[in-house]
């Protein structure tokens, strides 16, 4: 199956932003740790995120499905041992954050994935869970983890990785003593602001430009109701092709603003996006807000390094406006993208190249040449969901029709997104 898109019309309409992937996974882990009912309204219900859900469900905690967004966890105070593996499908986040709250219980896990999270790595997060008392029988998925108890860990990050960070929290819950994670930049917050909603005390302290995180371990947490907002990941798409298809003005409704979310919006209005918020308001402990995008005329920019940790799941998309821009679009700083679902930057420029685009890749990072988009390619994909959107975006507005490869695998974080770009217009199919 490919799934190909062609030079759209003017794009136009209001849509809504599915929920939020990084809160959707907290929410379901933390209900299931904590005791009693939690309440979730706007879950994501993605291929990762309903594998997250049925890992809970295994782990002990009744998962309900209410409605549409709406589910109900009921968690037992801890993670149960699981009568099978654990099987996270292609959700990265998930058995990252999984192994970091598995980690604090006396119980023996085996954590797998599909071909391609088995290929991931794994290391960042089992070494300090390691270093608190955890243990791995492997590298790579499938992994055997046994927990227990654990001690508190004083663990100070070279690079700012928010799953990092987050496991280690999530074992912190259960661990003996104070657990502190220091960052040298400020990476997403959203497993601080969920500790606090269940009921934890979290202590953030201004460190330079990043900041040191503090949790005393021993905490007990409770069932709440949690709204998840709209994902800025997931809205980049349609807004992205709002600025590059002529004569586009399309609005998503209810997306997150988090400032640690929101680079990719500050990098597109420098480099002249016609990108307005209206509406903003508080909703789960997030601001969001509603935003338009206008096609624009767009001038290359040099992407600060230091905002890869707010945007660093936008590049890609990101690479794909910046193919109309005038002028070069560099970014550096992003080796991580090479070892998310894929190597993000070699198929972004292979991806590129292969529509006409002039592409410089290095090992930390990619620079596009932007211009007259020709398109006329079959991407290769590699299973990889923002690798699909974000070259069907560039079809609606090349010249020549753009196919991607295995469409599917867009199901794992934007179920309905061919849906959706139609209703505004956009000729995929």
């Amino acid at each position: 199956m490919k799934l190909t898109a062609r030079s759209s019309p003017p794009l136009a309409g209001t849509v809504r932003a599915p929920g939020d992937k990084s809160i959707s996974h907290r929410a379901l882990i933390l209900g299931a740790m904590a005791t009693g009912v939690t309440e979730i309204h706007g879950l994501l219900e993605s291929d990762d995120i309903l594998a997250t859900a049925r890992a809970v469900e295994a782990f002990g905690a009744t998962v309900e499905r209410r409605g549409d967004g709406h589910w109900r966890v009921t968690g037992q105070g801890g993670f149960k041992q699981p009568a099978g593996v654990i099987d996270c499908g292609n959700a990265g986040t998930g058995v990252r954050l999984l192994m970091g709250a598995a980690a604090g219980y006396p119980i023996r896990v085996t954590f797998d994935g599909d071909a391609s999270l088995r290929k991931r790595p794994m290391g960042r997060v089992m070494g300090p869970l390691r270093d608190m008392g955890a243990r791995f029988d492997a590298d790579l998925l499938p992994i055997g983890q046994t927990g227990g108890p654990l001690s508190a860990l004083e663990h100070v990050q070279t690079v700012a990785s928010a799953q990092v960070k987050s496991a280690i929290l999530l074992a912190g819950v259960n661990a003996d003593g104070v657990t502190t994670v220091a960052e040298p930049v400020k990476s997403r917050d959203h497993t601080e602001r969920m500790l606090r909603a269940f009921g934890a005390e979290v202590a953030v302290e201004e460190a330079g430009s990043g900041w040191r995180v503090r949790l005393q371990g021993g905490q007990a947490l409770s069932g709440t109701a949690v709204a998840v907002p709209g994902d800025p990941s997931s809205a980049a798409f349609p807004l992205a092709a709002g600025l590059v298809v002529p004569g586009s003005a399309v609005t998503v409704e209810g997306v997150m603003l988090n400032p640690l979310r929101t680079g990719l919006f500050d990098t597109w209005r420098e480099m002249g996006a016609d990108l307005t918020i209206s509406n903003r308001r508080m909703a789960g402990g997030e601001e969001v807000g509603d935003i338009t995008a206008r096609h624009s005329t767009l001038t290359g920019v040099v992407v600060p390094p230091e905002r890869a940790a707010s945007m660093i799941d936008e590049y890609p998309v990101l690479a794909a406006t910046a193919a109309f821009a005038r002028g070069r679009t560099v970014m550096r700083g992003i080796g991580e993208m090479r070892v998310k679902e894929s190597d993000r930057i070699a198929l972004m420029a292979a991806g590129l190249t292969g529509c006409g685009v002039t592409v410089e890749d290095e090992p930390e990072g990619f620079t596009v040449t932007g211009g007259p988009v020709r398109g006329g390619a079959t991407v290769t994909t590699h299973g990889d969901h923002r690798i699909a959107m974000s070259h069907l975006v560039l079809g609606l507005a090349a010249t020549e029709a753009v196919t991607v490869d295995e469409p599917g695998m867009i199901a794992t974080s934007f179920p309905g997104f061919v849906e959706l770009m139609r209703g505004l217009g956009g000729h995929l199919g």
